[in-house]
């Protein structure tokens, strides 16, 4: 029995990789500082996995900004407008690089950026890979095979992780018709056997093939195509070892397709799907030569593995198969986890009642070192201490007087259909709307939140030192916000925001304000590229015990005559970006937040706020992988934010949010969240996302973004133009509004100004043709 890896966190114990990339992009430092910081968290990584007994270890699971975009250059997928880029001397492969993933503005190139969109249910990000009909593979390896050379000087043989060819393509769009891209297999396949022949030359044992669309519903066609593949790859390379990964569910009706690969090892994911291992092992239809790797330490959430729970699969498919055939591992990337719950030592941010139900990446590479010497019976007295410490804590956390409260478990079974109603239907709500709030064709608004600066973090982080006094915080705040609201006022936007500088993360904000959460001080994740987030922890039942969000929202109403925004994170998004507790129904979790929620807007509504924006930018990331399971969590998903949003009058215009999904399959659902106004992104599409608004006819108002926040770039007035007019042929212009893709957090002062002076400029152009035309 051996143990494996499926990917480990990249970002670095204290986000190095996050600091570095940050210097690389501002020009404060070359690239050598980024690749050297690059080395030293792979060094690092690979020495702690050998350390934590992981006998197969992964290479080229690290990227300097995705693992998708990173196979896409690899395979020399790079999209025709970047060949200025390609063809320039002065632009190095780093700076098309991040030019595919950022966009970029310099020395008179200026190229937009590659979608971007969710990695299945999670919320990671990934670069959409581009096809075209004709689309050719030129492979260069470098980065694979010397990520594999970099390791074996350390005296570590890994194994090289790739994204296997038939969800590579799946993964991707077409940019063009006439073709779907799985088509393009028979092209790639070459490419792919470069790549192995490559790995084969340097003596490498093992690669995994993560192929994660064996999970979802796959036609005949691509089950063929993946067989087809690793048939392939097999009767080519026959002293590779191959691993084909499937995770995040079970393999379903793909089971068949699976179960025959001619591999050396299937992994299943046993967290999200348990039951199919004994559909796999009493079928008898697994090759006598493919070994299992069990998924049972939980790559996706932060609760501590049962052992006893564990260790009933592992020995049912020991059983079954022989130890010599079972390896055990985590469910799936721990590139989902945070790296290291050695890191907290706050007591105030993290009791020791809750830290004693948690395991981060280090931890869960360490249950999975356990549980290979408690099923191999291996330092018996060590393994049995911690298997007996593992039940008293699990025997505990079910009777823990912190998790439950009985007022909120009773609210919730009092809940009532006319709770997740509003009082009028929309078409009378946008009469009344329309003349409280005077908007013209067109109105501008933002997302929500404006730059934050380091002034702004430091004013933050010295506050919760306490190098600040409260009243000095709040000072600087109110300066702030005032400023932003001037600003706001001077540009011309006709619906505020007020710029949410008191918040850190859009869901910490919140948890922090709620009973049933906890917080960690390292406990980031990656989102995208630079971008981590530190999810919080619900761990027990929720509920708002004061106002949390009134204070600031008021605060700015009263500096401006125009309506401003109260910002508010919705229940099924604070659900999907926290680290979820696992002894109760996530529909139960949901609905209790969703209570929270709606007490504040009542909050805002009686504090005189006359547009209340509930962002929900995770609906679609929540949905179950086969739609067979989608109707039941889109039931709870959409009544729990329905719940948020009709404790409200009629005049009251509820917004909502949601960035990167694709809207097809799930508009109606979107139309019966019934939002006043719903935001959407839509500029790396090119407005293509809203074609699915106009087929459907939504009924509602829509706010198709016009520019890409994602990227540095600030795009001309003109572009915006086209895209509103692009917007204004699918969708009647009385139902238009016109705003950036998201939140300006993450971006800089100089860009907002300049991009949303000409994203007002535009509005306004488009407002004036409109009224010539008219």
């Amino acid at each position: 029995m051996k143990t494996t890896n499926l990917g480990y966190p990249r970002i670095g114990r204290k986000r190095e990789l996050k600091k570095a990339l940050e210097q690389y992009w501002s020009g404060n430092t070359t690239i050598d500082p980024l690749l050297d910081t690059a080395k030293t968290i792979r060094k690092e990584n690979w020495l702690l996995q050998k350390e934590q007994g992981i006998d197969l270890i992964p290479s080229n699971d690290f990227s300097l900004y995705d693992q998708v975009l990173d196979l896409t250059t690899t395979l020399g997928c790079i999209p025709e407008r970047y060949e200025a880029l390609v063809n320039t001397p002065s632009f190095s492969s780093y700076d098309l690089y991040f030019a595919m993933a950022r966009g970029i503005q310099k020395d008179g190139i200026d190229i937009t950026a590659m979608e971007m969109t969710k990695w299945f249910d999670t919320n990671y990000h990934y670069i959409v890979p581009e096809f075209t009909k004709d689309q050719v593979f030129k492979v260069s390896a470098d980065k694979i095979i010397n990520e594999y050379k970099e390791a074996l000087s350390l005296d570590i043989k890994t194994k090289p992780v790739l994204i296997g060819p038939v969800s590579f393509l799946l993964l991707g769009k077409e940019k063009e018709g006439g073709f779907h891209r799985i088509d393009l297999l028979e092209r790639l396949l070459p490419a792919y056997e470069n790549i192995l022949q490559q790995l084969s030359d340097v003596d490498a044992e093992y690669v995994q093939f993560d192929e994660p669309y064996l999970a979802l519903n796959l036609t005949e066609k691509e089950q063929r195509a993946i067989h087809q593949t690793y048939a392939n790859f097999v009767s080519k390379f026959p002293d590779l070892k191959i691993t084909v990964a499937n995770y995040f569910d079970c393999f379903g009706a793909n089971i068949d397709t699976a179960l025959a690969l001619p591999v050396h090892t299937l992994h299943l994911d046993l967290v999200r799907c348990p039951l199919q291992l004994d559909d796999i092992l009493e079928s008898n239809k697994l090759n006598s030569y493919t070994h299992l790797s069990l998924g049972v330490v939980d790559g996706r959430n932060i609760w501590k593995n049962n052992f006893e729970e564990s260790l009933k699969l592992i020995q049912k498919a020991v059983d079954h198969l022989g130890s010599d055939r079972i390896l055990i591992a985590p469910s799936c990337s721990l590139l989902h986890s945070p790296c290291d719950l050695d890191l907290e030592t706050k007591e105030e941010n993290l009791s020791a009642e809750i830290k004693q139900w948690l395991a981060f990446a280090k931890q869960k590479l360490g249950e999975v070192a356990t549980l290979k010497a408690l099923a191999n019976k291996e330092n018996l007295s060590d393994s049995l201490e911690k298997l007996r410490k593992n039940s008293e804590v699990h025997a505990y956390k079910k009777t823990a007087g912190l998790i439950h409260n009985q007022k909120v478990k009773q609210r919730v079974s009092s809940l009532t259909p006319k709770d997740d109603q509003r009082k009028s239907p929309f078409p009378v709500r946008q009469k009344i709307q329309k003349e409280a709030l005077g908007l013209p064709l067109f109105p501008t608004t933002t997302i929500g939140s404006f730059p934050q600066t380091k002034e702004v973090r430091s004013w933050r982080a010295n506050f919760k030192k306490g190098n600040l006094s409260a009243e000095e915080y709040n000072t600087l705040l109110e300066k702030e916000t005032q400023e932003t609201i001037e600003f706001q006022e001077r540009t011309g936007l006709d619906v505020l925001v007020h710029g949410e500088f008191e918040r850190n993360d859009m869901v910490e904000y919140f948890g922090e304000q709620l009973d049933g959460f906890a917080f960690t001080s390292f406990g980031w994740v990656q989102s995208y590229g630079s971008r981590c987030v530190k999810p919080p922890i619900i761990y027990g039942d929720v509920s708002r015990e004061a106002p949390m969000t009134v204070k600031w929202s008021a605060f700015a109403q009263s500096l401006t005559e125009k309506p401003v925004k109260g910002m508010l994170t919705g229940p099924v998004t604070i659900l999907q970006w926290s680290f979820v507790r696992n002894d109760q129904p996530r529909s139960e979790t949901c609905t209790q937040i969703a209570l929270a929620i709606r007490d504040e807007v009542v909050d805002l509504e009686k504090a005189g706020l006359k547009v209340i924006q509930i962002d929900e930018p995770a609906i679609r990331e929540g949905l179950p992988l086969r739609k067979e399971d989608w109707n039941t969590y889109l039931d709870w998903a959409i009544k729990a934010f329905r719940i948020s949003a009709s404790g409200v009058k009629d005049e009251t215009q509820i917004h909502t949010h949601m960035c990167y999904s694709e809207f097809n399959d799930i508009i109606s659902n979107i139309a019966d969240m019934d939002a006043d106004v719903i935001t959407i992104e839509c500029s790396r599409s090119q407005m293509e996302l809203l074609d699915v608004f106009a087929t459907f006819k939504y009924p509602n108002e829509i706010g198709p973004g016009v520019y890409d926040i994602h990227s540095p770039r600030v795009p001309e007035r003109a572009e915006m133009v086209a895209l509103i007019e692009k917007a204004a042929k699918q969708i009647p212009t009385e139902q238009l509004w016109i705003n950036p893709d998201c939140g300006l957090k993450t971006r800089h002062w100089p860009e907002t100004r300049e991009a949303l002076i000409e994203m007002v400029a535009a509005a306004r152009e488009c407002r004036e043709k409109n009224m010539v035309l008219a």
